[in-house]
């Protein structure tokens, strides 16, 4: 069975408890989309303006919502990924999504991180697999872009991201691949046939009537 992970790109700590308790008790994992507007047009919490949620977090006075019930990967949309990394680990992260094209200093970073939580090499619509072939002793995994422009929920689909997965299954058999937006049950099922093994899916999810339901149609697929 494929792995759902609704992905929430939260403007404040608020909408991060709302949305996470929505998918509460249908899905172990939710993705965190983090960005500070260096990678991305855009930030996201807690660096779209000071919050003293995120220091409580970092400071052990409070948990992440619902950090009993499930657990959290951060999608670190950001330059310099590796000025983040601890603050994520620190607040809970059981998976880091770092973009490959994100850092000068992936090398280091990875040797940092390996063994300490687990690390999702990710690759845009347009990064070529081949780099994976020189971290695939230390990552846990990859995650490809489903869309062209990420940092944007809601975008379609880009079916590139197809061929890319066949690909990556054909030369790693057991290693896991996500997909990351632009999916529905039509797109899913594509990339489930090419090979991923976790969708992660934002708009479609929560734009829906009934956010239990989708969850479980997707998980069918």
């Amino acid at each position: 069975m494929i792995e759902i992970i609704p992905a929430i790109l939260p403007k404040d700590f608020h909408e991060l408890e709302e949305k996470m308790s929505l998918v509460k008790g249908a899905v172990s994992f939710v993705q965190i989309d983090v960005m500070d507007k260096t990678f991305t047009q855009d930030a996201t919490w807690p660096y779209r303006k000071p919050d003293d949620n995120f220091r409580a977090i970092l400071a052990e006075e409070r948990g992440m919502p619902f950090w009993e019930e499930m657990d959290f990967e951060a999608d670190l949309m950001i330059k310099k990924p590796e000025e983040v990394v601890e603050d994520w680990i620190m607040a809970g992260a059981v998976r880091l999504i770092i973009h490959a094209n994100s850092t000068e200093n992936l090398d280091e970073l990875i040797k940092n991180l390996s063994g300490r939580v687990e690390i999702i090499l990710g690759l845009e619509i347009d990064t070529d697999i081949s780099i994976i072939d020189k971290y695939i002793e230390q990552i846990q995994g990859v995650q490809c872009m489903g869309i062209a422009k990420i940092g944007f929920q809601g975008q379609p689909f880009d079916e590139r991201v197809v061929e890319k997965v066949r690909l990556i299954r054909s030369k790693y058999p057991s290693l896991p691949i996500s997909v990351d937006g632009g999916e529905d049950l039509e797109h899913g099922k594509l990339v489930m046939e090419a090979g991923a093994t976790r969708l992660v899916c934002g708009s479609y999810i929560y734009n829906s009537q009934n956010v239990f339901q989708t969850i479980e149609k997707l998980k069918s697929l």
